[in-house]
């Protein structure tokens, strides 16, 4: 499956489990180790685990076994790993103060070196 059509499966999923402003962003120029980045908020503990849960079935079905899925004991941020695709499942208050949207929307070349 191409990085794409996996964003686009993960997109589907995330809409399907009712995320809240989801958000691909291509940061292929600007890292080495993915090529998308798919921000989503769940709107409580309960919403995210749903969201991610849905996301790994779906990437599941696909074949493509998540690397790893990091953060579930707390549930106020859950990263899932698909190698070309993370997936940030948020809660609204994590999304807020962390602003990966900002961090990541930048152009590759105003990013930080140690980002490049």
């Amino acid at each position: 499956m191409t990085p794409a059509n996996l964003r686009d499966l993960v997109v589907t999923a995330l809409d399907d489990g009712k995320g809240q402003d989801i958000l691909a962003l291509d940061v292929s120029q600007a890292s080495s180790i993915t090529d998308f980045m798919v921000l989503v908020s769940g709107t409580s503990s309960r919403h995210v685990k749903s969201l991610v849960d849905h996301v790994v079935r779906h990437a599941k079905a696909k074949g493509e076994t998540p690397i790893g899925v990091e953060g579930g004991r707390d549930l106020d941020w859950v990263l899932v790993d698909l190698g070309d695709v993370l997936v940030h499942v948020m809660q609204d208050e994590a999304r807020r103060f962390y602003d990966l949207e900002r961090l990541w929307a930048l152009p590759a070349m105003e990013q930080p070196q140690e980002l490049l």
